[in-house]
């Protein structure tokens, strides 16, 4: 029997309305609408344009409407610790801040003002990134969380434009490093600490919590009737890990898109010393489940070359990107891509060339070099942070999984293997979309657990495996890589 559930995908690049169907043991999914995500620029700030963003899900919930099947629900999932706020009215007051806005580097300062870092970790178990929510909500301009009604992580903010029920949903909320991932609620202890109002802090609920049916005028507008709207996973990185084709224990994951989230599966948070000095992250996945990770940076690196060279009138495919990458030699230069250089958009291949200027390295030659260089330095990084995951955990990984639409890069997945040096399987690409029309299909009975879910996504997509090659040259390269890093911190 066929049954059929919506999920919009909402990333930093781009959103997606997919629609996934059940039928038979088997999972189908079909993208109805994609649109893009383009920031908003004033000078060097930067918003998000929430009004296009939920015009164009509502396009996609129309052209849903006129497919001949009957839809049971739908969920949204976005990256993390951005937020909206909305007004009493329920309307979002703008503007919706981007996380890659510079105004956090003020909100840290005021931050650390009040408290420190190490009473910050203890409580909410999240690494240090600038622009989590807890730096960003104290570089709000003065008065106007006073003048919100309520605070969403976007995801759960989509949710509740659609539903009108606020709820926060705890994979989101444990990326805004104002959750304790022990009491599974928010900190008052920091909340309190910051002087943040506690009434714009909406009710915590765990993956796939049903929250309502569509509202009345979204149903109207969209055709779609009788719509359950799920608050699922709506961290992106928690839908994707709950799709991972994996079985077993001693496995590790990548997400692999703008960012890498590299990290485990685990009962508990590691909440200790190791964990905070090497900046892991204690956030919560599907069934309460704890994702230890590090957040690394990605494919943003090649996004933000190829989006410059466009601007100067050389356009190039990934795959053409790939296949020049593949033709130059190996281990020219390496990055480090955790320097902070490297987080913000523009001039992103000069970056590059001035970390090699600076570090005494030949500068890429050419595009391939420059993606080569990116490609290697990334597997090396990887390679790194899995010693680092064994290394809190006390456990050997045997295996690696790769989800995501950076599972599809190729070359990529072969120099981790050869960096990592266990077996590599990579896919689904669809990892995200997966996850999230599976949390449904299990918060409305319609599967019976999460291992299920991974079995339905073992058995219905395809997953490629790359063993380890060249694993002498990959070792002399990240004991370069380990030195070059060092002296680079």
């Amino acid at each position: 029997m066929k049954t059929c559930y919506l999920a919009c995908d909402l990333g930093a690049e781009s959103g997606r309305v997919m629609l996934g169907t059940l039928d038979d043991g088997k999972l189908v999914l079909d993208e109805i609408h994609r649109f893009p995500n383009v920031p908003l620029r004033d000078g060097i700030a930067m918003h998000w344009d929430v009004a296009a963003l939920f015009k164009q899900l509502k396009e996609g919930l129309k052209k849903a409407a006129e497919f001949p099947v009957k839809i049971s629900s739908f969920s949204c999932d976005t990256w993390g610790v951005d937020y909206l706020l909305f007004d009493a009215a329920g309307n979002v007051m703008k503007p919706a801040f981007h996380y890659r806005d510079p105004r956090f580097e003020a909100g840290v300062r005021t931050v650390y003002g009040k408290t420190d870092w190490p009473a910050i970790f203890a409580e909410t178990g999240v690494q240090f990134m600038g622009f989590n929510s807890i730096f960003q909500m104290a570089a709000e301009a003065d008065g106007r969380l006073e003048s919100a009604d309520k605070l969403l992580l976007v995801g759960d903010g989509i949710n509740f434009m659609l539903s009108g029920v606020a709820k926060s949903e705890e994979s989101v909320a444990s990326t805004s490093q104002l959750f304790n991932p022990q009491t599974r609620s928010w900190s008052q202890k920091l909340i309190r600490t910051l002087g943040y109002p506690e009434r714009l802090f909406q009710p915590i609920v765990p993956s796939g919590t049903q929250l309502g049916f569509l509202k009345k005028e979204v149903a109207v507008e969209t055709g779609l009737d009788d719509v359950m709207v799920i608050a699922g996973c709506s961290h992106d990185t928690a839908a994707a890990v709950a799709a991972v084709p994996a079985s077993g224990s001693h496995w590790a994951y990548i997400s692999s898109g703008t960012w890498s989230l590299m990290g485990v599966e685990s009962r508990v948070p590691i909440i200790n010393d190791t964990s905070r000095e090497l900046n892991f992250t204690n956030e919560i996945g599907y069934g309460g489940s704890v994702r230890l990770l590090k957040n690394i940076i990605g494919l943003w690196l090649i996004q933000e070359c190829r989006r410059e060279w466009a601007r100067a009138g050389r356009e190039f495919e990934y795959a053409e990107l790939a296949k020049l990458a593949a033709a130059e030699d190996s281990f020219v230069s390496i990055i480090n891509p955790a320097d902070p250089r490297f987080i913000s958009p523009d001039n992103m291949p000069e970056r590059i060339a001035a970390f090699c200027r600076e570090t005494g390295q030949p500068l890429p030659r050419n595009e391939g070099a420059l993606i080569r260089c990116v490609l290697e330095s990334l597997a090396l990084l990887y390679r790194r942070t899995l010693r680092e995951v064994e290394r809190i955990t006390g456990s050997r990984m045997r295996a690696l999984h790769i989800v995501g639409g950076g599972s599809k890069n190729l070359l990529l997945n072969q120099f981790t293997a050869n960096a990592v040096q266990i077996s590599v399987l990579a896919g689904p690409s669809e990892a995200t979309a997966a996850g999230n029309v599976l949390v449904q299909a299990i918060a409305l009975g319609h599967l019976p657990n999460l291992q299920a879910a991974r079995d339905i996504v073992r058995s219905s997509m395809e997953m490629t495996r790359y063993e380890p090659r060249d694993t002498a040259a990959w070792n002399t390269a990240y004991e370069r890589f380990e030195a070059l890093t060092c002296k680079n911190v």
